[in-house]
């Protein structure tokens, strides 16, 4: 699956913008305060409403204040949300998938004003609804899977909801027969935003299971001991490409203690024994964690990552963006943030979005569509260069 496009209107710095043809990587520059946060909260936003409901999912966003902190200031329409995104529905070719969120107030409470997924069965034509959801009242298309070629032959099922604030996929999505349903809520409970913590991967941890690295990476230890059991050649594929990294670390082990803890082991190729994560770099550490992230055996469909350079050398940051980029073509899409013109100098012209925030309000330009940048580029200067120089209008690099 990949999103095509985001739609924003009313999203806090995000009064109306429009990200089209979004890449498999796509990397997001621009001054403090224009809204690289603020553009990944949505993915986290949904993931809550879908998880619990949209009351919820905006206390946890806005605070008490909820809907009105969330809602672009000075605005009073509603908050509008709009997602496409191309997945397989098994008709041996992808669909592109529209899913639209508009949500208000009521009476000062939440209420989803709308839900809407709608996508084209054939070639050409207009897209058709199968999902249509107001304020906890609805219709889903029952026979979505059936090879229907008229629009009027969808068969219609009324269904009423326990809460005005919740959203319809949270239920549909568990069943086989609404696949485009299905396709929406696997991309939203699978997509990972990344807040990755040095200090919360040091520490020793528990002896449990983890298959795939947390938010926060607290559970490093426990993803190395998986990989270390049941995928070691996984794991030997990261410490390869983590030695070509970091000089001199040859081996990263789990091991459980008499305790029931769990730590990291590293080995330098240069001494005998082995040393604790407490002892290594911070670099090292995030380097290790991103290559476990980025060489997960199941893929997430999307990764947020929020300023990878913080802890690394600038002269590893061309091998992480490459490492995204690779990880965009095995199917995970990838968006990160970043203030770091070195990470930017290892970014393609089609993969870079700047932010500007004008009259309170941020705009988003895509590079490619920039003249001037882009004959720079074509005369074989580097986007980071670029950025440092001030061509990029609006958005600091600082």
């Amino acid at each position: 699956m990949r999103i095509e496009s985001i739609r924003l209107k009313n999203f806090r710095a995000f009064q109306d913008v429009h990200l089209k043809d979004l890449p498999g990587f796509a990397v997001f520059v621009g001054a403090n305060g224009t809204g690289k946060s603020t553009l990944f909260s949505v993915f986290g936003f949904l993931r809550d409403a879908m998880t619990t409901n949209v009351t919820s999912a905006l206390g946890r966003l806005g605070g008490s204040r909820g809907f009105r902190e969330v809602r672009s200031r000075g605005c009073n329409g509603p908050i509008e949300i709009e997602l496409k995104f191309h997945a397989d529905l098994g008709r041996g070719r992808t669909n592109l998938v529209t899913y639209k969120l508009v949500v208000d107030e009521l009476e000062g409470r939440p209420v989803v004003e709308q839900e809407l997924l709608q996508y084209r069965r054939g070639s050409s034509g207009r897209p058709w609804k199968f999902l249509d959801f107001r304020r906890g009242q609805g219709e889903a298309v029952t026979n979505e899977l059936a090879d229907v070629e008229d629009e009027r032959d969808l068969v219609r099922e009324h269904q009423a909801l326990k809460g005005a604030d919740l959203l319809a996929i949270k239920g549909l999505a568990q069943f086989e027969k609404f696949p485009a349903t299905v396709a929406l809520g696997n991309l939203v409970e699978n997509w990972h935003l990344s807040d990755f913590h040095v200090n919360r991967a040091r520490p020793e941890q528990e002896v449990g299971y983890a298959e795939h690295l947390s938010r926060e990476g607290d559970n490093l230890a426990l993803v190395i001991e998986y990989l270390q059991k049941q995928q070691p050649k996984v794991l030997e594929r990261i410490l390869a490409r983590l030695g070509q990294r970091v000089p001199g670390i040859t081996t990263v082990k789990s091991k459980v203690t008499e305790e029931g803890r769990v730590l990291l082991q590293f080995r330098d190729g240069a001494f005998e024994d082995p040393f604790l994560a407490r002892y290594v770099s911070d670099g090292t550490i995030k380097m290790l964690a991103y290559l476990v992230l980025l060489h997960d055996p199941k893929p997430h469909p999307l990764l947020c990552v929020e300023e990878p350079e913080n802890q690394l050398y600038p002269s590893l940051l061309t091998n992480l963006a490459e490492e995204f980029r690779e990880y965009s073509v095995r199917g995970g899409q990838v968006f990160v943030s970043t203030h770091s013109p070195d990470f930017l100098n290892a970014a393609e012209l089609a993969e870079v979005f700047w932010l500007v925030k004008k009259g309170g309000y941020t705009s988003v330009i895509r590079a490619a569509e920039d003249k001037q940048l882009a004959r720079y580029v074509a005369d074989g200067d580097k986007l980071g260069y670029l950025w440092k120089q001030g061509l990029f209008e609006g958005a600091d690099p600082q």
